[in-house]
């Protein structure tokens, strides 16, 4: 697997996200974690995976206590990443929400700790005076930032006094946007953009089309409309063509195509060892020149309809906040 290095700690390009371990939005159960998960992060670790990424949130803490139990055995071979809410702003706040994570990780120390969101309505200093602290305590090995534009992440940095060393995004072949700011910045400064949604929640894999739309937190995704359905199909059939080159998956192809930007990790989910397979696979897959640009042409022609939805109903629906 290859690697690349954040606070100077070497880890997979590819990764595993956990937002899907233990959370019923993604049609699990609060148990799903004593049957599956354990299998999912040994095989994940068995493939050279070391990076894990997981949120207070996500399942209302669930996804924490899950990941922290399957890995307790591989720590060693681990780098773990979490995130404090925006919610918890203020130092005292940004301190408790770190010991309830390490507490539900059974951890000591969380390698990454990010703040999921910009507060809009406090400045970033406040976090950031709390991440001081959990930095100079050993409680966290690096502070990281995650849905901040540009300004917002130099902002971070300067606040906390010290390299804030990744950003993680929305990134995939159909939404594009940090490639306008936080990614050459990325490349240029030896920071790290850490690239969610890589499949664009399953729809690059081509399983949907108009008719066979998703359930679930899915259907609060405009990508998963009727229209946009039938709109991505061009870049599904551009998908389709390189993975028939490379005997691989359309999902394969389009996690290649994001790992393959310098200074870029993805962590897509996995439902099953099946698919954390075939995403470690993807790592090896390695895309011409042409083969990027005809990709990249499909991407250009995409339009998406519909107005884009706030984050912030959706969070507090999906992310057990309401």
């Amino acid at each position: 697997m290859r690697s690349i290095t954040i606070a100077g700690r070497e880890v997979s390009v590819i990764g595993l996200g956990a937002w899907q371990f233990g959370s019923t939005s993604w049609g699990w159960d609060r148990e799903f974690g004593a049957r599956e998960a354990k299998a999912i992060v040994e095989r994940a670790v068995e493939l050279g995976i070391t990076f894990f990424d997981t949120a207070e949130v996500y399942a209302g803490g669930a996804s924490e206590r899950i990941l922290g139990a399957a890995l307790r055995e591989h720590r060693d071979q681990a780098f773990v990443a979490s995130k404090v809410w925006p919610t918890h702003p203020l130092r005292p706040q940004v301190l408790a929400a770190a010991v309830g994570s390490l507490a539900r990780l059974q951890m000591e120390r969380i390698d990454l700790y990010q703040v999921h969101w910009p507060n809009p309505l406090l400045p970033i200093s406040w976090t950031m005076a709390g991440m001081r602290d959990l930095l100079d305590a050993g409680r966290i090995g690096a502070v990281g930032v995650s849905n901040f534009s540009l300004g917002q992440w130099r902002r971070a940095e300067a606040a906390l006094g010290a390299v804030v060393p990744s950003n993680q995004v929305r990134y995939n072949l159909l939404q594009r946007a940090p490639e306008r700011g936080l990614l050459p910045f990325a490349q240029e400064q030896g920071r790290v953009i850490i690239a969610y949604s890589p499949l664009a929640q399953g729809l690059l894999s081509g399983r949907y089309a108009p008719g066979h739309a998703p359930g679930g937190v899915r259907r609060l995704n405009r990508l998963f409309t009727p229209e946009n359905l039938h709109r991505v199909r061009p870049v599904l059939d551009a998908l389709g063509a390189v993975a028939k080159a490379h005997a691989a998956t359309r999902a394969q192809i389009a996690l290649a195509w994001v790992v393959a930007k310098p200074g870029v990790v993805a962590i897509p989910g996995a439902k099953s060892v099946e698919q954390v397979e075939q995403n470690a696979a993807a790592a090896g897959i390695e895309l011409s020149t042409g083969e990027t640009a005809a990709l990249e042409e499909a991407s250009r022609a995409f339009t998406p309809a519909g107005p884009l939805r706030s984050a912030w109903p959706m969070a507090r629906r999906w992310l057990s906040l309401s």
